[in-house]
């Protein structure tokens, strides 16, 4: 089985998770609890009726960032060309850590059932995250 979907918005990475001082409570960060239930929305419109994930899985994420606005035309050339890659925030392990969170036990079992994954950012016309998930 193969899921494909994308999410179109601006990338959220997984953020650290806080503690309240006065009850010494962690919780996670709004923030990042928004872009996990925004990723489960894009993959619930896409397969309404799926099936949960069992066996070792293989994943693909490709974050596709924005391309500044005072960016020449030959620059901006450059990094659709993938010539030039983005090195700002949100860092590749924090994308997937938002993302395997977001899926975990909606789409899959368990995170431990990735056996094989592949982050990698590039520029676009519009930011958004491309994931596909396979069972192999």
């Amino acid at each position: 089985m193969k899921y494909e979907f994308e999410v179109i918005g601006t990338i959220v990475g997984k953020e650290r998770p806080r503690v309240n001082t006065y009850t010494n409570m962690v919780y996670t960060p709004t923030k990042t609890k928004e872009y996990e239930k925004l990723i489960q929305q894009y993959f619930k419109i896409k397969y309404p009726n799926h099936t949960l994930l069992e066996n070792r899985l293989s994943i693909e994420i490709i974050a596709y960032m924005k391309i500044p606005k005072n960016t020449s035309k030959k620059k901006m050339a450059e990094m659709l060309n993938e010539n030039l890659s983005p090195m700002k925030k949100p860092d590749i392990d924090n994308i997937a850590k938002s993302i395997l969170d977001a899926m975990n036990k909606f789409v899959f079992k368990d995170d431990n059932q990735i056996s094989k994954m592949s982050v990698e950012k590039k520029y676009g016309e519009i930011e958004k995250v491309y994931v596909k998930i396979e069972e192999y």
